[in-house]
C-alpha cells in the first residue's frame, strides 16, 4: 500500500503562525463585508407582522420632475423592526409589499416619481398606500407627500453644435531602394529608399450656432392649502404666492411653479459648441535602403499634417421676459443666462394666468 509522506512545516514556525493569523483576519473581514452586501432577505409570509409604516428616505416632500425613494418599516410581534431593501438597507423585499399611489407613480423598488409638468400635481397631494398581502389583517401604511416648489429649476436651450472638421489623409510610404550585390567579388551599391509623403492638414471645425430665441411669461399664482388626511399627517399646509412660469422656444414649451421664498428658475439660451478640428494626417514612412555594398540610404519620413482648428462656440440667444405687475418683487427668483448674447429684454405687462 502506498504510504503518504508526513506533513512537515519547513522554515520559521513563528512566521507561518503570523501568516496564518493574517489570512484568518482577512477571511473574517471578507465574511463581515459579505454579510452587509449579501444580506439575508426575509419572507414576510413566515414572520408575524403587527404593523407597517412608510417614510420618504430623503426627507419630506418632492418637486415636479423629482424622484423620491421610500423606506418601509415592518414591526414584528416581538417588537423587532425590519426595513426594506434599497434605501432602507434592510432585509424586507419590495416584492412582498403591495404599493399603490395617486398623482405620483411608484415603481417595483418603492421609488416615487412626480411628473415634470406642475399641472399634474397642482392643488393635490401624492398619496401612497403600502400593504402586506401575506398579512391582510395588518393595517396598510399611508403617506401623503407634500409638493415642494422651493427648488432650483432649470430651462435650458442651446444652438446647434458645429460639425467636426475632416481628418487629413495620411502621406504615402516611400518605396524601398533597389537591391545591390553583397558579393565581395562583384559588389554593387543598394539603391536609396524614397522619402515618405507628407500628411495632409485636417480641416477646421465649424462654428457652433447661436442660441435660440426664448420667451418667458411670469404670473402670480396663489395656491390653495395642501390638506393631508393620512394617519399621523392630519393638517393643512399653506404656502405663500408662487410664480407661474411658461418658457417657450420654437415648438418647445416648459411650465414651472416656483416658490420665490427659496426657489429659483434659471433660463439659459446658450450657443452651440464649436466643432473639433480634424486630425492632421500622418507622414508616410521613408522607404528602406536596398542592401548592397554599400547599402542604400533610408528615405526620410514625411511630415505630419497639422490638425485643424476647433470651431468657435456660438453666442447666447435673445431672451424676452414679460411679467405681471404683482411679480415685480419676486423677479430675483428668475435668473437669465445667455453668454455672449444680447442683454435680455424684461418688461412689465399682462402675462397670466398661464394655464
Amino acid at each position: 500500500m502506498k504510504r503518504f509522506a508526513p506533513f512537515v512545516v519547513r522554515g520559521n514556525p513563528a512566521g507561518h503562525i503570523r501568516t496564518a493569523g493574517r489570512l484568518l483576519l482577512f477571511a473574517s473581514a471578507i465574511a463581515f463585508i459579505g454579510c452587509g452586501v449579501f444580506q439575508h432577505k426575509v419572507d414576510l409570509k413566515k414572520i408575524p407582522v403587527v404593523a407597517i409604516e412608510a417614510v420618504q428616505a430623503d426627507g419630506s416632500g418632492m418637486a415636479p420632475g423629482e424622484k423620491s425613494p421610500l423606506v418601509v418599516t415592518v414591526t414584528q410581534a416581538n417588537g423587532k423592526k425590519l426595513t426594506t431593501e434599497g434605501k432602507g438597507k434592510g432585509p424586507v423585499r419590495w416584492r412582498d409589499l403591495a404599493v399603490t399611489s395617486t398623482v405620483a407613480s411608484a415603481n417595483a423598488k418603492g421609488v416615487l416619481a412626480l411628473s415634470k409638468d406642475p399641472r399634474d400635481s397642482q392643488g393635490t397631494l401624492p398619496h401612497v398606500t403600502i400593504a402586506v398581502p401575506s398579512h391582510p389583517d395588518v393595517k396598510a401604511a399611508e403617506l401623503d407627500v407634500p409638493v415642494r416648489y422651493d427648488r432650483n429649476f432649470r430651462a435650458s436651450f442651446a444652438g446647434p453644435s458645429g460639425s467636426s472638421g475632416l481628418d487629413g489623409q495620411d502621406g504615402t510610404d516611400g518605396s524601398s531602394g533597389s537591391m545591390g550585390s553583397t558579393d565581395p567579388d562583384h559588389p554593387s551599391a543598394g539603391g536609396d529608399g524614397s522619402n515618405g509623403g507628407n500628411g495632409f492638414d485636417g480641416d477646421n471645425g465649424h462654428d457652433g450656432g447661436d442660441g435660440p430665441t426664448v420667451h418667458v411669461l411670469v404670473a402670480i399664482y396663489d395656491p390653495p392649502p395642501q390638506i393631508s388626511n393620512a394617519p399621523g399627517q392630519d393638517g393643512t399646509t399653506k404656502t405663500g404666492p408662487l410664480l407661474q412660469v411658461k418658457v417657450t422656444s420654437g415648438k418647445t414649451e416648459q411650465l414651472f411653479l416656483v416658490d420665490p421664498a427659496g426657489g429659483t428658475l434659471t433660463v439659459t439660451s446658450a450657443g452651440g459648441s464649436g466643432g473639433s478640428g480634424g486630425r492632421g494626417g500622418r507622414g508616410g514612412r521613408g522607404g528602406s535602403g536596398g542592401s548592397g555594398i554599400p547599402s542604400g540610404r533610408d528615405g526620410m519620413n514625411g511630415s505630419d499634417g497639422q490638425s485643424g482648428l476647433n470651431g468657435r462656440d456660438g453666442n447666447g440667444g435673445p431672451i424676452f421676459v414679460t411679467y405681471d405687475p404683482p411679480v415685480k418683487p419676486y423677479l430675483g427668483a428668475i435668473q437669465l443666462r445667455n453668454p455672449g448674447g444680447p442683454a435680455p429684454v424684461i418688461k412689465e405687462g399682462p402675462a397670466g394666468p398661464l394655464w
